[in-house]
C-alpha cells in the first residue's frame, strides 16, 4: 500500500461522515418527497461506501474501480429526482448525496494525480448541474461554489497525493544508496585487511629485491591504487542534496552542513583535502566513507601530506612515483605517504634538523604532534614511507 494507505484511510473516513450526514438530511427532511426511494439509496451509499474502504488498498485503485466508483457516485447523485421533488432542486436544496459525491474525485486524485482528480470532479459537476437544470433551474442561478469546491479538493489531493509518492521514492533511493554504501564498505574492509595488504607487501618486497621481482612490486602497486578506486564510495553530491537524498545517510538523519561543504559545521572531510594532491604520478587512494575531522586537524594533516610530497619533488628523481593512503582504524585516522625513490640514507634527517633544514621536523613531526598524532618514517633503498596517525575526533556524521 505504500504512502497511499493513509489517504486511502482518510478517503474511507470521508465517505462514512458523508454518508451519515447524507441520513441526517434525510431524516431531517422527513424522507423528502419518496421516503423509501431516499433510504434505498442511503442504502446504496453505505454499502458502496464499504466496498470501497476494502477494495481501494488491495486492489492499488485499477482503471476498472475507478470508473465504477464514478459511475455509481453520479447513478446516486442522478437519482434525486426519485428522492426529491421538483421545486426543491430547482430551489437549490442539496442532493440526496450531499457531501458523499466528492469521493471519487478524491479517490482519482489520490491513485492517478491531480488531472485525473480534476477529470473526475469536472464530471461529477457537470451531472450535478445538468440534474439542476433538467428539474427547471434557471441556467443563470445555477449553484457554481459546490463545483468549484469539487474541482480545488481533487486537484489538490491529486498534487499532494504525487509528492508523497515523491517523497516515497527519493526515501527508497536513499535506502537503497544506504544499504549499497554499507555493502561497500564492508568489502572494503575485507579488501584492505586481506588484498590490499598483500599488494602493498608485494610492492614493497618486489623494490627491495630488484630485477624482475620490481618490476613485478610496480604492478602490484598500480593494481593496488586501482583496487582502491575501485572500492571508493564517492562523497554526497548537491545534486543529490537537492533530490533529497543524502549519500550514505539514512532516509530520517539530517546532517548539519555548511553551504557548499561536505560535512558538518565545524568538521571537514579529509578525503577532500588529500585529493588535490593526485596527478599523473601522485595516486591519492581514500576509504568508501567520509573522513571527518576537526578543521584544525584536517588542515594540519593535510599540510603535512603537502610536506611530504614536497620532500618527494626535492629529493628523489623526475616522476618518481608516490601513493597517498588514507583510513580510519578504530579511533584513529592513518594518512600514509609512499614513494619508490631511493629512501633516506642514515642520519640525513637528524643531520637536517642540526643544520637548520626543518622539512621534517616541523612541517612534519612538528604538525602532527601539536595535534595529538604521531608520526612514524620507514626507509630503505626500496622507497620511503611516512605514515601520520591522529585521533578520529569526528570520524561519523552529526545526527539530529
Amino acid at each position: 500500500m505504500g504512502i497511499e494507505g493513509p489517504f486511502w484511510r482518510a478517503i474511507a473516513v470521508f465517505r462514512i461522515a458523508s454518508v451519515v450526514y447524507a441520513a441526517i438530511l434525510l431524516a431531517r427532511a422527513g424522507g423528502y418527497g419518496h421516503p423509501v426511494a431516499g433510504w434505498l439509496v442511503i442504502v446504496v451509499m453505505a454499502t458502496w461506501t464499504a466496498f470501497t474502504a476494502a477494495a481501494y488498498p488491495s486492489a492499488r485503485a485499477s482503471w476498472p474501480l475507478l470508473l465504477a466508483d464514478l459511475a455509481v457516485t453520479a447513478g446516486c447523485l442522478l437519482s434525486a429526482p426519485l428522492v426529491q421533488d421538483r421545486a426543491a432542486i430547482s430551489g437549490g436544496v442539496m442532493p440526496i448525496t450531499a457531501t458523499w459525491v466528492a469521493g471519487p474525485a478524491l479517490a482519482w486524485g489520490v491513485a492517478r494525480g491531480r488531472r485525473a482528480g480534476a477529470a473526475s470532479a469536472a464530471i461529477l459537476s457537470a451531472a450535478d448541474l445538468w440534474l439542476r437544470g433538467s428539474q427547471g433551474m434557471n441556467f443563470a442561478s445555477l449553484p457554481v461554489n459546490g463545483a468549484v469546491l469539487l474541482f480545488l479538493a481533487g486537484v489538490v489531493v491529486g498534487h499532494v497525493a504525487q509528492l508523497a509518492r515523491e517523497a516515497e521514492e527519493l526515501m527508497r533511493r536513499a535506502v537503497q544508496l544506504e544499504a549499497a554504501g554499507r555493502e561497500r564498505e564492508r568489502l572494503a574492509r575485507g579488501i584492505h585487511d586481506s588484498v590490499l595488504q598483500v599488494l602493498a607487501l608485494v610492492q614493497r618486497r618486489g623494490a627491495e629485491i630488484g630485477g624482475e621481482a620490481a618490476e613485478l612490486g610496480r604492478l602490484a602497486g598500480e593494481q593496488e591504487s586501482a583496487l582502491r578506486a575501485l572500492v571508493q564510495v564517492p562523497a554526497p553530491t548537491d545534486d543529490l542534496a537537492e533530490d533529497g537524498l543524502t549519500g550514505q545517510r539514512g532516509p530520517r538523519q539530517r546532517a548539519l552542513r555548511v553551504p557548499g561543504k561536505g560535512g558538518p559545521a565545524d568538521r571537514v572531510d579529509l578525503r577532500d583535502l588529500l585529493r588535490p594532491y593526485g596527478s599523473a604520478r601522485v595516486t591519492v587512494s581514500a576509504p568508501a566513507t567520509p573522513l571527518f575531522l576537526s578543521a584544525g586537524t584536517a588542515h594540519e594533516v593535510g599540510a603535512a601530506v603537502g610536506a611530504a610530497l614536497d620532500n618527494v619533488s626535492k629529493h628523489c628523481a623526475e616522476g618518481t612515483r608516490a601513493w597517498v593512503f588514507a583510513e580510519q582504524d578504530g579511533e584513529a585516522v592513518t594518512v600514509s605517504v609512499r614513494d619508490e625513490g631511493p629512501g633516506i640514507p642514515d642520519g640525513r634527517l637528524e643531520q637536517a634538523a642540526a643544520d637548520g633544514r626543518m622539512g621534517v621536523a616541523r612541517s612534519i613531526r612538528g604538525r602532527i604532534a601539536d595535534i595529538g598524532g604521531t608520526v612514524e618514517i620507514t626507509s630503505s633503498h626500496a622507497g620511503t614511507e611516512i605514515e601520520l596517525s591522529v585521533p578520529a575526533d569526528a570520524g561519523r556524521w552529526w545526527r539530529v
